[in-house]
């Protein structure tokens, strides 16, 4: 983070995000009894006529939910996604992705960046458990104006989404006038000597970790991948066949989420280059600080770039065989 970069927490822009679309009559906002830690309560305030607090009871949200979709409503159903994405997921797969509703679900205070709050509400599978579900589409914005603009490009769309945000204040990246796709990717930083992959609070890390190799003379491409699932595939090979070299960068098991998305698009594009992935291993963190957390558990801005250079040196032992 550059010295007086303005920070804010992702999930500050899902109230701004609620508001902005808001003149839809149709918007429908529900909450698990969490509406000002996850900022649906902005909503709550300005149109509480169509806002609806469920209590402690995300299944039944959900299925809340999903009944207002099929009465032509558009609803959005937030929790924390460690209790969005555990206690309701047969009412997501059966009521929501089978059935194929206009509901989106945002999941807060998401990976190691939740912190002091420990091991069991520090969601670290959600990404790859909702990207497993057919039907459904999994955003996880880079700051809190990509996630506003993510906010309007959901409702733009039909179908069940997921968006995952986090508590802690990360850099802001967006200005009001980034347009977000469902989708797409988007490069930060040119470079060539390799790529970084990167979602969420890991963005901010990556540009940190390009910042510092580029001071010794490595030029890293840095890639917000705000979209999982679709994944921008073409942006994934374009980069991999010009760095010939990419490091996945996600607060999040490596096991089934952004890093195993990469990789899939390379392995069957037949793009096989050295890729090593930045994440959480198998294994639960503990409580602490997020900045302490990501030191602890490798996912450091120093942690990325060790990687890249490790998976440069790969590339140059892959050249001389």
């Amino acid at each position: 983070m550059q010295p007086g970069q303005k920070t804010a927490a992702i999930r500050d822009g899902y109230g701004k995000g609620l508001l902005r679309i808001a003149e839809d009559n149709d918007v429908v906002v529900l909450d698990a009894d969490l509406q000002d830690s996850t900022r649906s309560l902005q909503f709550g305030e300005n149109h509480p006529e169509r806002f609806f607090t469920m209590g402690i009871s995300e299944a039944d949200m959900v299925s809340t939910a999903a009944g207002l979709a099929t009465c032509g409503k558009k609803p959005y159903a937030s929790s924390f996604a460690c209790f969005l994405v555990r206690n309701a997921l047969d009412q997501i797969f059966v009521s929501v992705c089978y059935s194929k509703t206009n509901v989106k679900l945002v999941g807060s205070h998401a990976g190691l960046a939740t912190g002091e709050d420990g091991p069991t509400a520090q969601e670290i599978t959600d990404i790859s458990v909702m990207r497993s579900l057919p039907n459904m589409k999994v955003i996880v914005p880079a700051d809190s104006m990509q996630t506003e603009k993510a906010v309007e490009a959901m409702h733009k769309q039909e179908g069940p989404m997921y968006m995952r945000m986090s508590r802690m204040p990360t850099p802001i990246i967006y200005d009001d006038s980034h347009v977000f796709e469902i989708g797409k990717g988007y490069i930060l930083r040119e470079g060539e000597n390799a790529a970084i992959i990167a979602c969420g609070t890991m963005v901010s890390e990556s540009l940190k970790a390009a910042e510092e190799l580029e001071k010794e003379g490595i030029k890293a491409t840095v890639i917000n991948m705000s979209s999982i699932k679709p994944i921008d595939r073409e942006l994934v090979i374009e980069t991999a066949n010009k760095t010939k070299a990419v490091v996945t960068a996600e607060d999040h098991t490596i096991i089934g989420g952004l890093g195993t998305a990469v990789e899939e698009v390379l392995f069957e594009n037949r793009a096989y280059v050295p890729i090593e992935k930045i994440g959480v291993k198998d294994m639960f963190a503990e409580s602490g600080k997020p900045e302490e957390l990501y030191k602890k558990y490798g996912l450091s801005h120093d942690h990325i770039a060790t990687a890249v250079k490790r998976v440069i040196y790969r590339k140059a032992q892959n050249n001389r065989g």
